[in-house]
């Protein structure tokens, strides 16, 4: 089958095309065939071999990735697809059926035409796919909206609660607008000026362009500041919260739970949860697809399509 791989950590040219075995499922295992994977910021560490600003992530990475070269050259950590085949001791999934998910902590990830999916594991999930999502939306779904699902419901928002998402354009801030939203809070959102307009359209009652808005001139105090991109230093972050406000940011630990997918599916259903997709590229321009994320220019998610039939 057709997989992009990597044997050495760098530049977005060092992923390949190249044809590697078919896998095999275990009995507990679904065989999909991938109709589409994504490029997530984890993505680009675990290609880099390095997490940004700090030493000790980047050193639990290389544990569990490999110190000098990749241990698992196919990377990909969200997929959409349809199963192929089932193990024998697969209950919740059959042939035929749609699903989506992530491939967190397999040794093989989704930037392959098939891989093998236990039907649960402890790191990872998969789900059957909501009608109403495209395979594209479905497989820009699970990381994002987990990752902001998990960071806000720890700090307990309450209806009328004022919010601040700082990078609300990108997959996590995306969603973290929609959710905050859903939850009943103010929502305002800082992202660049092109962009505005798409935070608005994802619920946010205000729109700040932090190019040209000093944000320790805000006035506005908030009970909840989120930085979902990394990039709000916690100082100026904390200064904008209200007394006993919380200030949260991507760089935490967070959890995939089924669970958390079910409550997404409810919100799908109910027109409140959207994925947001920039642009979508062939396998074979996957490293085109990198140096874009990478430019730091990407609207909500961008998607890579591995078999479109």
């Amino acid at each position: 089958m057709k997989a992009i791989v990597y044997h050495t950590y760098g530049a977005p040219e060092v992923l390949q095309v190249q044809e590697i075995e078919k896998p095999v499922p275990k009995g507990n295992e679904v065989l999909v065939k991938v109709h589409a994977s994504t490029v997530t910021a984890g993505t680009i560490w675990i290609r880099k071999g390095e997490f940004p600003g700090s030493r000790l992530f980047t050193f639990l990475l290389r544990l569990m990735y490999g110190f000098k070269q990749p241990q698992k050259p196919v990377i990909g950590f969200e997929f959409s697809g349809i199963v192929e085949a089932a193990g024998a001791n697969v209950g919740k999934f059959k042939k035929g059926d749609s699903v989506y998910g992530t491939t967190t902590d397999l040794k093989q990830g989704a930037y392959a035409e098939y891989v093998c999916i236990p039907e649960s594991w402890k790191q990872g999930v998969i789900a059957h796919k909501p009608e109403t999502l495209s395979f594209e939306e479905a497989a820009a779904l699970p990381i994002g909206a987990m990752t902001a699902y998990h960071i806000l419901q720890k700090k307990s928002i309450q209806k009328g609660a004022k919010v601040l998402v700082y990078g609300a354009s990108g997959s996590v801030g995306s969603y973290a607008v929609q959710l905050a939203k859903f939850q009943g809070a103010d929502v305002t959102a800082v992202c660049s000026a092109a962009n505005l307009e798409l935070a608005k359209s994802l619920g946010a009652d205000e729109a700040i362009d932090y190019q040209t808005n000093d944000l320790s001139q805000l006035t506005k105090r908030f009970d909840v500041v989120f930085d979902a991109v990394g990039k709000l230093p916690s100082a100026k972050g904390k200064s904008l919260l209200k007394p006993g406000g919380k200030w949260c940011s991507i760089k935490s630990m967070t959890s995939e739970k089924t669970s958390y997918l079910d409550e997404f599916h409810k919100m799908i259903s109910d027109g409140k949860l959207k994925p947001v997709i920039d642009r979508t590229y062939p396998l074979e321009e996957i490293v085109d697809a990198h140096r874009y994320v990478e430019s730091g220019r990407k609207k909500g998610n961008v998607v890579i399509l591995v078999n479109e039939n």
